[in-house]
């Protein structure tokens, strides 16, 4: 039978309204309680916000800032008007002081179906441009290495934030519970250092692992007491056991701790390690079409090469984010002298690499869901420091992305008649972030962590998805 006094629609929603709002109190608790306490496998996979485009990300870094003028971004009036004034106003802050307009030493040429502009600095490059999404309007706020450094690499120039890398781990874990969520090889120990693949307030598990750095070969980098010739399998994990449960113990009696936290995640994530990490460091199953495709059979550009193989490998294997950084001691591509004898020096060494990892994956059906992202802290002016140098521009600059649901053999944006400043469809390092984050199926406004009384988020208060490139 029917009720004698039906409750209205309205009288229901208003007397449940306190209810619908406890149960959203309620999922706002849970995540925030999720996002504090220890999770047994914190880099498990984890859903998605949305059905994702791309399932991992190789970070292709240019350490120093490339000029644009000079790769990807063509400036026939530059050419027209070498040796004159720059004929607007320069930017109130710049790094050094410059002169007048100074033309590219290389000849552009379109390429492909598509045809993108590719200088002669990057033949191989060019032999891909139908699998780019040429974005030509970056920019950025600050003028010096480390401050752009960090803002490309955490979304601050002054703050210690959590990296990219780290966000995209702490948001879906990783695909290979044998090895770590974010890898750095070679990274560079300068401007802002660790502070570019470290996790700062997320949990410490979420850091970037760096094998080698800028300064080591890249045959030499590679982790560390591997393998234990003294002890099996089996010994080892009787004393990780006991030595988790002394720690556990310690907890119990003390409380969290992160520090202690990490490092038990640490120990269990190394163990597990040895069962993965050394085979892929090995190459010596890869054939030898392959390891002359990367160009490891030329001194020029074997290291760089070695590094796009092993990224290659490191994704292929489910690591979610791999890096990688073209760099040396100094600044590699901070050419304010010399511009011609650095920039070809760069280019011979990272050019067939490049290209051969964007042939390799897209051979083995990895190009579709890899997001291959190469670019640099900032470009450079197009106006000469000295006689031959350009100077640090975060004003206007190029980086490039392909594979990942972004839309290939595409150009978007644009730099002024000079290649100075970014003016029509400008994206911003946030912007770019939040695209990232998006290809990856994380809504950026979301992906967010309690820390110093408020959630955080890689692009802070910032960011627009750039739609427009999309697929």
């Amino acid at each position: 039978m029917f009720p004698k006094n039906p409750v209205s629609r309205r009288a229901m929603l208003g007397r449940s309204a306190v209810g619908f709002g406890s149960l959203a109190l309620a999922s706002m608790l849970a995540d925030e309680t999720r996002a504090n306490t220890p999770n047994v496998a914190p880099l498990a996979p984890k859903l998605p916000h949305f059905a994702a485009r791309a399932k991992r990300v190789i970070f292709l870094f240019m350490c120093g800032g490339p000029s644009q003028v000079d790769t990807f971004d063509p400036k026939p009036l530059l050419t027209r008007d070498d040796g004159k004034p720059f004929p607007h106003a320069k930017p109130r802050v710049q790094f050094a002081a410059t002169n007048n307009l100074l033309k590219s030493p290389w000849e552009f040429k379109q390429h492909g179906e598509s045809g993108l502009w590719v200088s002669d600095l990057f033949p191989h490059v060019a032999k891909q441009v139908d699998n780019l999404c040429m974005i030509n309007s970056m920019h950025g706020t600050n003028p010096a290495h480390g401050g752009a450094m960090m803002k490309l690499h955490t979304g601050s120039d002054n703050f210690v934030r959590p990296s990219i890398g780290s966000w995209l781990s702490y948001g879906l874990g990783t695909d290979n519970s044998n090895l770590p969520g974010y890898l750095t090889i070679c990274p560079t120990l300068g401007h802002g250092g660790v502070t570019n693949w470290g996790s700062a307030f997320l949990p410490a598990v979420y850091q970037g692992t760096p094998l080698g750095n800028a300064s080591v070969p890249s045959d030499k980098a590679k982790v560390s007491y591997i393998n234990n010739s003294n002890l099996s399998r089996d010994i080892q994990r009787m004393q990780l056991d006991r030595l988790y449960a002394m720690n556990r113990q310690h907890q119990a009696q003390a409380g969290q701790e992160a520090s202690l936290e990490a490092r038990i995640n640490s120990f269990e994530l190394a163990f597990r390690m040895q069962t993965e990490m050394p085979q892929l460091e090995d190459l010596s199953n890869e054939s030898q079409a392959t390891l002359s495709l990367y160009g490891m059979d030329n001194p020029t550009t074997a290291n760089f090469g070695r590094m796009c193989l092993m990224a290659r490998r490191f994704s292929e294997a489910g690591v979610r984010f791999v890096q990688v950084t073209h760099s040396d001691s100094n600044v590699q591509w901070d050419q304010h002298s010399n511009l011609k004898e650095g920039h070809e020096k760069n280019a011979r060494e990272v050019d067939q690499p490049i290209a051969a990892l964007l042939y390799d994956l897209k051979a083995r059906g990895l190009l579709e869901d890899t997001l291959v992202w190469w670019g640099s802290e900032f470009g450079r002016t197009p106006v000469a420091e000295g006689k031959n140098g350009r100077d640090h521009n975060p004003e206007g600059f190029t980086m490039w992305l392909a594979g990942g649901g972004v839309k290939a053999g595409f150009r978007y944006g644009s730099t002024d008649e000079y290649g100075y400043y970014a003016t029509e469809d400008k994206v911003h390092i946030h912007d770019l972030h939040a695209t990232i984050l998006h290809l990856m199926g994380i809504d950026h406004e979301r992906l967010t962590y309690p820390y110093a009384g408020r959630n955080f988020r890689l692009t802070d208060v910032e960011g627009n998805v750039v739609d427009k490139i999309i697929a």
